[in-house]
């Protein structure tokens, strides 16, 4: 693969001029249009820090018509019959499995992730429109005939009307397709805000919504930072907001949001942990903790970024030490890369202050790639797979989410020690356990408070018939993302209650409460 400072999307989606960086345009109304910004984010190649497009800071004009856009298509993308929604959903999955390596050779290229990786991020995303195919089931309502004398109730599943998404750097294929395929299919339009990092997977995806017939302004695209946030936090027009990224933002996001009558699911942040016991299939085990914690760089919500070796266990330190050597640190489109570069400088400097932290504050380095060197690519966010020992839970490389290829390890007497650890930290994203003892899972499963849990599966994410779960400071919101919780936040419930009498009845008012039989 030729590797280029031009994204795949570049003939159609960005305007080249000669001696300056090509342009992310908007889309709007189905079309794809040149902002009329004067602010730009430059986004850089994380393996050259290359400039790869400017995207534009969108105005509040070209927002306010991106909103007017989705809100004129509400009108009729509402009543359009549910067999026409998913006709439209099986036409798209075609293509973006057609385009899979298309879109993940942009991912590699904006966001630095390999390109298997890269490919899997496309496929997670496109399970989720699979199964937004099954609207004929998934949108069934509920009906009681006779509920009482000649009396019968139906309850509907109805759209909210404009919806809006606010993405993350870490997996530009995926969480868009999180939020896409549900907000469409129960009869929503949707404003999306893709990374400014890297909105490139959601103009594919823009592209491909065109090509099989989805209407204009049914998905209008946006991009654009804090004032693209608040706009849409506080656009009357926009009924919910699906935001997935850390902390802060996801706080600032939710309090906002809601302040202002909205429904808001918010995914943030985790510190993900694994339980090793003794009685682990060793050599699996330690495969599964190193792809789980170094793979896409560290950058994944469900990474797993801490593992507590139990007992005996404590003794495959230097197994897992040697298991990470053997990663090949490299740009992502390059053929056996492992780990690819973090998403920018300021993350790779904020990684290493957090690792020099820990070090500082009691943490002992059994593996440091913070002065790792990859010769081709000199000026790439490269950081090596580090490992940090007798990590404490007081220390800032266990209190932070570093978002890099940094794996804490802890240790533990017992499984109720591990389970204590996890259950003090104030995340609930994920946790794992790696075991051949059921007794011991089974106490794991339930009585750790941790929204998703693996046994002997590293990274327990659900599929898309399932919903993602994270709890307590990894999610704020009612109602999760995809599966039933998902086409829930997309939907109001209209319950109808009939009374047709058979015959004449006689009757008079009646001013009391009505009570049926």
């Amino acid at each position: 693969m030729i590797r280029s400072t031009v994204s795949p999307v570049a003939n159609l989606l960005r305007r080249s001029y000669s001696n300056v960086a090509p342009t992310t345009k908007l889309f709007v109304d189905g079309k794809f249009v040149d902002s009329k910004t004067t602010e730009w984010i430059d986004l850089h190649d994380p393996a050259t820090n290359n400039v790869v497009t400017k995207v534009p800071k969108t105005t509040p004009s070209e927002m306010e018509a991106a909103v007017e856009s989705s809100k004129n298509a509400f009108k009729s993308w509402s009543q359009t019959s549910v067999l026409t929604r998913q006709q439209l959903m099986l036409k798209l999955q075609a293509v973006v499995r057609r385009d899979l390596k298309k879109i993940a050779q942009n991912i590699t290229l904006e966001q630095g992730k390999t390109l298997v990786d890269a490919e899997g991020d496309v496929t997670r995303g496109l399970q989720v429109i699979e199964h937004a195919c099954a609207a004929g089931t998934l949108l069934q309502g509920e009906s009681l005939q006779n509920i009482s004398k000649d009396m019968d109730v139906v309850s509907y599943k109805l759209p909210l009307g404009v919806t809006a998404g606010i993405c993350p750097f870490n997996f530009p294929a995926m969480v868009p397709l999180w939020m896409i395929p549900l907000a469409l299919i129960t009869g929503n339009t949707m404003i999306m805000k893709p990374s400014e990092r890297d909105p490139g997977a959601t103009m594919l995806i823009a592209e491909l919504l065109n090509e099989v017939g989805c209407p204009p302004g049914v998905v209008n695209v946006i991009h654009g930072a804090h004032q693209a946030v608040d706009f849409i936090c506080d656009n009357k027009d926009i009924k919910a907001i699906s935001f997935v990224g850390s902390d802060v933002a996801g706080k600032y996001i939710y309090s906002r949001g809601t302040a202002n009558g909205k429904r808001v699911q918010s995914n943030m942040g985790a510190k993900n942990h694994a339980v090793i016991l003794p009685d682990a299939h060793k050599e699996s085990a330690l495969d599964q903790i190193v792809g789980a914690a170094f793979g896409a760089a560290g950058q994944r919500c469900m990474a797993l970024s801490v593992v507590i070796l139990v007992g005996e266990a404590q003794q495959w330190i230097p197994d897992l030490v040697a298991k990470a050597k053997q990663l090949k640190v490299n740009a992502g489109h390059e053929p056996g890369t492992d780990v690819g570069p973090v998403i920018s400088p300021q993350a790779k400097e904020r990684i290493l202050r957090l690792v020099a932290k820990g070090i500082e504050q009691g943490a002992k380095c059994a593996l440091d790639g913070r002065n790792i060197k990859v010769e081709k690519y000199p000026n790439g966010n490269f950081v090596g797979p580090t490992i940090l020992t007798d990590v404490q839970t007081n220390q800032e490389c266990y209190k932070e989410e570093l978002f890099g290829p940094v794996l804490c390890v802890m240790s533990a007497d017992t499984l109720d020690d591990a389970i204590k650890i996890i259950n003090a930290n104030p995340y609930g994203n994920g946790t794992a356990i790696m075991t051949t003892n059921g007794n011991h899972a089974r106490q794991f499963v339930h009585e750790t408070d941790v929204g998703q849990v693996g046994v002997n599966v590293p990274i327990p994410v659900p599929l898309p018939m399932f919903s993602f779960t994270g709890s307590r400071g990894s999610f704020h919101g009612d109602l999760h993302f995809y599966g039933k919780q998902g086409l829930n936040f997309y939907t109001q419930t209209k319950t109808v209650t009939s009374l047709w009498r058979k015959g004449q009845v006689d009757s008079r008012p009646s001013v009391n409460m009505p009570v049926q039989s």
